[in-house]
């Protein structure tokens, strides 16, 4: 197949099918262009994928729209449709599960959609949130006061927060504690007003904390829960308080419940290939196959 630049023309000459996959596939970005968008690398690779799928009806108006629950001047976007549906879901729900493999923007497109609440004044504050599940390391033997032990922990939801919103305005909304950010232990007994909450790394929360959380929600919040359930650290034998949360909210109305998949990788690309590799071998594990004992291969 070749594609030939005819200055305001695209001539693509090839297999009849590959000539209507193409030419769908540059027409949905072309879309994307007219609406104010320009398409990253990543964009179109994407795009490659949806369209070796059939997929790529509306694809333009997906990767060029700012979604209701995001501020135009955070410069923050749905890049998958997996995650426009995320945003959607945020925008309509009180709660909401996302549930996904890393890199598919579930906290930061969290933390967009709250930063976005919090200066369009829909809430009073942010409460960030996470299990401090110790890997390796006791909290007890590490320097440092209380605040100090728990920062590491802490540490992504900082770099997502500073990420959009300047560091000195981020640091006074912490200080007049319009945004918190806090392990999920300082949660219980409390009730959350006004708030737009985030739960991360939720795979790593027992069912009786996940529950604790869930029940701290007052008048005027709202919740956005993240984890990734192929990354479960807590002690062998425990239940993921996710994964009991996914089977008995998803029919609660308020609720919603999003799952993304590779597909929704939005970091460098290779992540997207190790994520898919890891779920392919997860499948043959679970038929009783064993993987390829080869190491690596040279072609002649």
């Amino acid at each position: 197949m070749r594609i030939v630049d005819r200055g305001t023309k695209v001539s693509i000459l090839g297999e009849a099918e590959d000539v209507g996959l193409v030419g769908a596939l540059l027409t949905e970005l072309l879309a994307a262009i007219r609406n104010g968008h320009t398409p990253t690398l990543d964009d179109v690779s994407y795009a490659m994928r949806e369209a070796r799928q059939q997929r790529t009806e509306d694809l333009g108006s997906v990767l060029a729209e700012v979604p209701d629950a995001l501020r135009r001047d955070i410069f923050v976007k749905a890049r998958t449709r997996g995650q426009k549906r995320y945003l959607d879901a945020i925008r309509a729900h009180e709660v909401v599960l996302s549930i996904g493999p890393a890199g598919t923007g579930k906290t930061y497109l969290a933390m967009a959609a709250a930063v976005s609440a919090l200066l369009n004044k829909e809430v009073n504050r942010l409460v960030l949130t996470r299990p401090a599940v110790e890997a390796g390391e006791h909290l007890g033997f590490l320097p440092g006061d209380l605040q100090e032990k728990v920062n590491p922990y802490l540490r992504p939801l900082y770099d997502a927060l500073y990420s959009m919103v300047d560091i000195e305005k981020a640091k006074k909304l912490i200080e007049r504690e319009q945004i918190e950010v806090a392990p999920l232990a300082f949660m219980r007994g409390r009730t959350l007003k006004n708030c737009f909450a985030i739960l991360d790394e939720a795979q790593n929360t027992t069912p009786q904390q996940m529950k604790m959380f869930l029940t701290r929600l007052g008048e005027g919040s709202r919740a956005v829960i993240t984890g990734d359930i192929t990354q479960i650290d807590l002690p062998r034998g425990t239940n993921s308080g996710l994964i009991e949360a996914q089977r008995i909210l998803r029919r609660v109305e308020g609720v919603a419940v999003i799952e993304l998949d590779s597909g929704d990788v939005v970091r460098h690309r290779l992540v997207q290939h190790i994520v898919e590799a890891y779920e392919d071998d997860a499948r043959g594990v679970a038929r009783g196959v064993e993987g390829p004992q080869v190491i690596g291969e040279i072609s002649r």
